[in-house]
């Protein structure tokens, strides 16, 4: 679920944040406007450095109803680079134009910009080269495709090679569909890109691994257990299965743990949502699990972790029930299909 905040500072914006924040119904959005010009179903304030200060890093995206300069003055001192900065989008208070200024791939400011001027009937200003071309973007398909960016600087290559013509070719160890024209499975190329789990196999001179973020974690833990526990576990037991932790993107629990605070702590670390399940779930999910009596007696499930991780995924187990430090571990992959056409939003 994506968090975006919009922020208005005339009367004309803050009408518009309301169309804005309709627009987007799907996703979490608060608005806020200025004191002066504001409602009851927004958040006032009356420092716009301080409360970009407060939500830059906190939101996916940030939306100013309001002229370019101001968008940009007032993030300019938070941002650090394409792989972390939230999308930040510029309107007019008028509703005539959508620009995009940061984050345009990887962010999905760009998408977010197109889908803004489609509800609002206003125009999008995409100034991105590939964009305006029609072409591939790389970092654009692996954001929307949940895919991990091993490096950027070659990322910016093939960005580049597209644009001059070049074929990229393609290693793709999941299934996938709507291959671009620039994309070749066949031949040598100076510049490629591998879709696979590890960033071991590199066929090009030029090569971009991208790595699926598709791993739901499954955690059982005793009551009052810290994040930082939590998080000690977790990394332990990826590290020592060879797996890296930045593909979680989801955490899985029984219901029990609904309200764990140290296990919210860390899935709010992570960025990623914790589902639970009721007993008589998970103990419905077929397959051989690691058995507890303890753990049954407890809470009804013989095994919270696997069980809850195989059901959160759709998938199936690659690391089995690990304990430490009263933390139970265990981790399942969600399938992947690469779609080259899909849209961030």
């Amino acid at each position: 679920m994506k968090h975006i905040a919009v922020i208005s500072l005339t009367e004309r914006g803050r009408i518009l944040s309301v169309r804005i924040a309709a627009a987007l119904s799907a996703y979490e959005v608060r608005r806020f406007c200025f004191q002066k010009h504001t409602d009851a179903d927004a958040e006032k304030y009356d420092d716009l450095a301080q409360l970009t200060e407060q939500h830059f890093p906190a939101y996916d995206a940030l939306i100013f109803v309001c002229a370019c300069g101001i968008a940009v003055r007032m993030t300019a001192p938070h941002i650090r680079s394409k792989a972390h900065d939230p999308a930040v989008i510029a309107a007019d208070d008028r509703g005539r134009f959508v620009i995009p200024l940061l984050s345009g791939h990887l962010g999905g400011a760009n998408a977010l910009a197109d889908l803004l001027a489609d509800a609002v009937g206003a125009q999008a200003v995409i100034t991105t080269a590939t964009d305006i071309g029609g072409q591939f973007s790389p970092d654009s398909f692996a954001a929307a495709n949940q895919l991990l960016i091993r490096d950027l600087k070659a990322a910016k290559e093939i960005a580049a090679a597209v644009l001059n013509g070049e074929k990229i070719g393609l290693s793709c160890a999941y299934p996938y569909r709507n291959l671009p024209p620039e994309l070749t499975v066949t031949g040598d190329a100076e510049y490629g890109i591998v879709i696979a789990e590890t960033a071991e196999y590199t066929p090009y001179p030029v090569t971009l691994h991208l790595i699926p973020k598709n791993i739901a974690v499954g955690i059982g833990c005793k009551r009052g257990t810290s994040a930082q526990q939590i998080t000690e576990a977790v990394r332990a037991a990826f590290a020592e299965h060879h797996l890296s932790a930045e593909r979680i993107c989801k955490a899985a629990s029984i219901d029990l743990k609904a309200n764990e605070a140290g296990l919210l702590r860390f899935c709010e670390d992570f960025g990623i949502t914790l589902q639970t399940y009721s007993a008589e779930k998970l103990m419905q999910i077929p397959g051989a699990f690691s058995h507890s009596d303890f753990a049954e007696q407890v809470t009804g499930a013989d095994n919270i972790c696997e069980r809850s991780a195989v059901l959160c995924s759709g998938g199936s187990l690659i690391l089995r029930k690990t304990a430490r430090d009263g933390v139970t571990v265990a981790a399942a992959e969600i399938p992947v299909e690469i779609d080259f056409e899909r849209k961030l939003l």
